[in-house]
């Protein structure tokens, strides 16, 4: 898959928006709150991610997307927005956090009405595609419950490390993992 990255004018400071043949993944703005609010609200998608509580908490939404923007984030987000192609500017998140010694974190959930769309793959491999942390070694997890997620990584390029455990705040407890990473350069 062929993505093609830019600096948009009104971008977050040094995130490119990243083009893929049906999607635009773009730093987040203060206008996607609602959409996800509305899809992290969802037990599915939170009890799919680490960090996402369920329960959503008022005011929520509103501190990622703040902390996604702030110029001095730990983790870059961009929205995985379909609207050049009639969906909706926010279908889902993926991010990367940098890690020490040129590595980064992947991360990524889509919204449970565009699970099996091929969403997911096709933004997880543009944004592998066009490697904006110039990341030596990309790793993600997943838990052992989603393969759909595990096949997004695969698809990807990812190769299986090891089994592991992460905490999951929706599910209040810790759930088992499969880690995987992809080099990208020696």
């Amino acid at each position: 898959m062929n993505a093609v990255a830019e600096v948009a004018p009104d971008a977050v400071a040094d995130q490119p928006v990243i083009r893929t043949e049906r999607l635009e993944l773009r730093p987040l703005r203060r206008s996607d709150v609602g959409l996800i609010a509305h899809y992290t609200a969802d037990r599915r998608v939170a009890e799919g991610t680490r960090a996402i509580p369920h329960p959503l908490p008022p005011g929520a939404a509103e501190a990622f997307v703040s902390r996604a923007m702030d110029a001095e984030r730990t983790e870059d987000v961009w929205a995985i927005d379909g609207s050049a192609g009639g969906l909706g500017e926010v279908l889902g998140i993926v991010s990367l956090t940098r890690m020490e010694d040129q590595q980064s974190e992947l991360g990524f959930w889509v919204g449970a009405g565009f699970w099996n769309t091929g969403f997911a793959s096709e933004a997880v491999s543009g944004l592998v595609s066009v490697n904006p942390h110039q990341a030596r070694t990309l790793f993600a997890e997943v838990f052992q419950d989603n393969p759909g997620s595990a096949r997004v990584l695969t698809n990807c390029g990812f190769a299986y490390l090891g089994d592991a455990e992460s905490w999951s705040v929706a599910r209040n407890s810790r759930v088992p993992t499969w880690t995987y990473l992809r080099r990208m350069k020696d």
